[in-house]
């Protein structure tokens, strides 16, 4: 099946079909004795099984970044680690916040983010350290420079780990991937945690503790600098930069039903990934080799940085495309009756949902701040979720289960997120939204229908009225909150 093809027995279409309340339609599954669908719970052993796997990853981590600690310690000494901990670790901020703002449409779960930045600072750089040893002490029995290991070797088991973490993500927690961007956010954090750990060893080691040794601690404190400018100043978007087209491969493989895509995909991102990095290390060997430094500086200008420029506006597209894509998804629901028109549109950009904030805290207070950012999350959730639907993502008569359901909890959840805003500004006009068009309450007491402007303005905070449920639905109020009732008809 394409991407752009449905899902078969329109199962995409009847998503998002449900009046406000009632259950939504989900795949067949196999049913009990009285009838009713059986849905999978999770049972005692399964959860000890998660928590013992859990629990392994922590403590494989935790032991990566003891032999990590160790090892630089006694090849750098007390003084010189700390320096480089203290110099590596100040850039890490400000490159982790570049990230999380990309992911600000959908932010992905704290410990998922936590976990690839470990991944890449202790697993990949003790898993690199080990190999690129081994290989230099290679090269050098077999009479080969040491250099080869930078240009043959790092670039193979660099990029190879550190994107190893992301795609144990991919492999276990498919559905946390919404895309590209998440993609470049898990890769990248991975490559700015890998980053950080070398940063010790250049600024401890050929920093500080190389200066130190031989013309005091004036002089490595003045190499410390030095590297600093060098490396990170000027060069520090390389790691991210090489690891981000694995984070692309990964990213199109998370949205792709092609079998073919999401196997090919990841690993043409992974070895580009390799490439980019290996010709980033030869920059500096055939610099060295040949006394050339215009080698470099080419290689810089006309390599390196129109790549990263590319990738930049690579990633503020797609963070804008997540905006975009509540535009193009939501609308199904608007027609089913869950959502307004104003309430799509003020999803379409972030400096429409600051607007909408700021709204919802003026007349909710911190309260409904927090009920619109949370509302607005789940939205974009629920876009995401059934543009995977449409794609044809969910094959299997169980994910389409957990999507059915994940989308009643999103329905509920942006309801009673709305009830903490909606109809509590004085300055908006009274109104009840039925899916189709506006009935609005003028001043003088009269109520109209409205149709609905081509382009919808915000906001209009209108009340959603919920229609009849179906025949051989259950009640409404079974299945959580519904949109609060429109006012009495003919009630002034």
């Amino acid at each position: 099946m394409r991407p752009d093809q449905p899902a078969t027995d329109g199962y995409a279409d009847r998503m998002a079909d449900t009046p406000p309340g009632a259950p939504l339609p989900s795949s067949p599954a196999p049913a009990d004795s009285s009838g009713a669908a059986a849905v999978p719970m999770p049972t005692r052993r399964s959860a000890r099984r998660r928590y013992l796997v859990l629990f392994g990853v922590v403590l494989f981590i935790a032991a990566c970044a003891v032999f990590m600690v160790f090892t630089l310690g006694q090849s750098l000494g007390a003084q010189a680690l700390a320096i480089g901990v203290v110099a590596a670790v100040l850039p890490v901020p400000v490159l982790v916040a570049c990230f999380l703002w990309l992911d600000r449409y959908e932010p992905e779960p704290l410990r998922y983010l936590i976990f690839c930045f470990a991944w890449g600072a202790f697993v990949s750089t003790a898993a690199a350290l080990t190999v690129n040893e081994f290989a230099a002490a290679r090269f050098a029995d077999w009479g080969l420079p040491a250099a080869l290991t930078g240009v043959l070797v790092a670039p193979f088991i660099e990029e190879l780990t550190k994107a190893l973490g992301p795609i144990l993500l991919l492999v276990f927690r498919r559905r946390e991937w919404s895309g590209i961007t998440d993609g470049l956010v898990y890769c990248g954090l991975s490559a700015v945690g890998f980053a950080m750990v070398e940063n010790i060893l250049y600024l401890g080691g050929y920093g500080f503790a190389a200066g130190a040794d031989r013309y005091g601690p004036a002089t490595g404190t003045q190499q410390v600098i030095a590297i600093f400018i060098v490396r990170i100043l000027l060069f520090g978007f390389a790691h991210p930069l090489f690891t981000s087209m694995t984070g692309v491969g990964l990213g199109v493989a998370a949205r792709a039903a092609d079998r073919r895509v999401r196997v090919f995909a990841p690993i043409a991102g992974l070895l580009l990934a390799m490439m980019l990095h290996g010709t980033w290390n030869l920059l500096p060997t055939l610099t060295q080799a040949t006394g050339q430094a215009l080698i470099m500086l080419y290689g810089f200008l006309g390599v390196m940085v129109p790549i990263f420029f590319g990738m930049v506006g690579l990633a503020v597209w797609l963070r804008a495309w997540e905006g975009r894509l509540t535009e193009r998804r939501l609308p199904d629901y608007v027609r089913a009756g869950w959502l307004t028109p104003p309430e799509v549109a003020a999803l379409s950009s972030l400096g429409r949902r600051h607007a909408a904030r700021r709204w919802a805290h003026r007349v909710a207070g911190d309260g409904g701040l927090k009920a619109m950012r949370g509302y607005q999350f789940a939205a974009t959730r629920l876009a995401l979720l059934r543009d995977g639907t449409l794609r044809g993502l969910d094959r299997k008569p169980a994910d389409r289960e957990r999507t059915a359901r994940e989308e009643r909890e999103l329905l509920n959840s942006m309801s009673a997120y709305r009830s903490y805003f909606v109809g509590r500004d004085p300055q908006a006009p009274v109104g009840v939204w039925d899916g189709s068009r506006y009935h609005l309450r003028f001043p003088d007491g009269s109520q109209r229908p409205v149709d609905a402007p081509d382009e919808p303005v915000v906001p209009i905070p209108v009340v959603l009225a919920p229609p009849p449920p179906p025949a051989g639905h259950a009640p409404p109020d079974r299945y959580g909150l519904r949109p609060a009732a429109p006012w009495p008809h003919g009630h002034p």
